[in-house]
């Protein structure tokens, strides 16, 4: 059963701040029938059914603010599990601070950054995986992020680490049957047929969960991607002509890009964050060796290098030293000026052939990056793919976890030692969806969502 705390009535303002046709002021909290009628001239909002609209206007004493639809919601069937009202305004920002103003000198208070989802997961409306997959929601790029928010939204994150979950209590059954009940099985025949293949197995699947999480933890957070190369290979064309837009200054002089000129792409459904840098070359000028330096810098950090080489001339010292720096990276290496003849080959390395000045083989780029970066069998499935940080951090400890408990076993230490590391292994798990969780941890994840939500 699940039992619904009592707080105080909250108020927040659920859309953008800005000019829109629209604002939706969301109050909720067992005062809010009460609070909100204080100010609303319509009909009397507790008597009314759930889940129903009604016409009206808030008004400051005689004075009118807004002309309102006013949503009535009550417990416990509502986000919060508590009684919620919403109040449809005129937009601007104007209009909801007069009536948010209101509704706090009436007796509520403006609702924390991520409050409201809080209360959500405090009274076991959603689970932690489900309240952090709102504001994956709210940030989606693409609509590969949105078909992966969705998927944690709707629950299928909880189910996996449930699984996950019943596979270590299987084992730990087994252990307090051995426990409680000595005679009915020999412990050294119980650790060897039993408890250790079982861990095995389940290290084997959080392998498994782990390898695919990469790609979801890709789609969700994007490549770090920088644009090399010597000055005047056509790295700035290249930013150009993928965000298609002028984002660099393009001219013949070496060196016009001095700085680091950052951008967003939506590569077929994958973000590419993409820097382009100061070409790599001797120089005097003292504004060049900073860019430069920071261009090195870029590298070290990149989680893809798109190497850009000239295709019309044979390779340079700066291009050998270009793919020195990088081959510890992974990266693209693209030839550039493909028009004017081919002039390079790698052994064993593939060159991307383009021409930016005539938009050719720059379609294949996306190609490329998949071919390095994404599992494509696991987006086109029904596989659930984790892609939070916090969730792959929470199934590597419950994985070390179950390798301690594997060399125990394995080492014939006694059994009940070898169960405290399956129950540590299960605790991380519930970590995850918030079933073992302390204050600071909630804390701190709700207070990075937005106001409203």
């Amino acid at each position: 059963m699940v039992i619904i705390m009592i707080y105080d009535t909250i108020v927040a303002k659920t859309t953008a701040n800005g000019t829109s046709a629209i604002n939706l002021i969301r109050v909720s909290g067992s005062d809010s029938f009460e609070i909100v009628q204080n100010i609303f001239t319509g009909k009397i909002l507790k008597n009314q059914r759930t889940h129903s609209i009604h016409y009206g206007f808030i008004k400051d004493g005689n004075n009118v603010i807004d002309e309102v639809l006013v949503s009535v919601l009550k417990a416990p069937k509502t986000f919060t599990t508590e009684d919620i009202v919403e109040i449809a305004c005129h937009g601007g920002n104007l209009i909801a601070n007069e009536i948010i103003k209101l509704v706090i000198a009436h007796g509520a208070r403006l609702a924390e950054n991520g409050e409201f989802s809080k209360r959500a997961y405090l009274n076991g409306r959603l689970d932690l995986t489900e309240a952090e997959s709102i504001m994956d929601l709210v940030n989606a790029k693409t609509t590969t992020q949105l078909k992966i928010a969705n998927s944690q939204l709707r629950g299928d994150i909880l189910k996996l680490v449930g699984e996950l979950q019943n596979d270590v209590l299987d084992i730990v059954a087994n252990i307090e049957v051995n426990i409680d009940y000595p005679e009915y099985d020999d412990v050294v025949e119980l650790t060897n047929e039993i408890i250790i293949p079982n861990i095995k197995l389940l290290i084997n699947k959080i392998d498994r969960i782990l390898k695919e999480s990469s790609t979801g933890q890709i789609i969700r957070e994007g490549i770090k991607t920088v644009i090399v190369g010597k000055p005047n290979v056509g790295k700035s064309s290249l930013l150009n002509i993928l965000l298609k837009e002028d984002k660099a200054i393009v001219t013949e002089i070496s060196g016009t890009t001095r700085d680091l000129i950052e951008a967003e792409l939506n590569l077929e459904g994958i973000i590419l964050k993409l820097i382009d840098t100061a070409g790599i070359r001797i120089t005097d000028d003292i504004v060049e060796k900073i860019g430069i330096s920071k261009t090195r810098k870029a590298i070290s950090e990149a989680d893809l290098i798109l190497l850009v080489l000239d295709q019309s001339t044979v390779l340079t010292e700066m291009d050998i030293e270009l793919l020195e720096i990088t081959k510890a990276k992974q990266r693209i290496i693209i030839g550039n000026k493909s028009d004017l003849g081919s002039k390079i080959s790698l052994a064993n390395e593939h060159i991307l052939n383009i021409s930016v000045k005539n938009n050719v083989g720059i379609d294949k780029l996306s190609e490329e990056v998949k071919r390095l970066f994404i599992d494509e069998k696991l987006l086109s499935g029904d596989y659930t793919v984790i892609s939070n940080s916090r969730h792959i951090g929470k199934l590597k400890e419950t994985k070390i976890a179950l390798e301690q408990a594997l060399q125990s076993a394995g080492e014939q230490i006694p059994i009940d030692m070898v169960e405290i590391d399956l129950r540590k292994a299960w605790s991380c798990l519930g970590e995850i969806t918030g079933e073992n969780s302390n204050d600071d941890l909630i804390s701190t994840l709700f207070s990075k969502f937005c106001l409203g939500k």
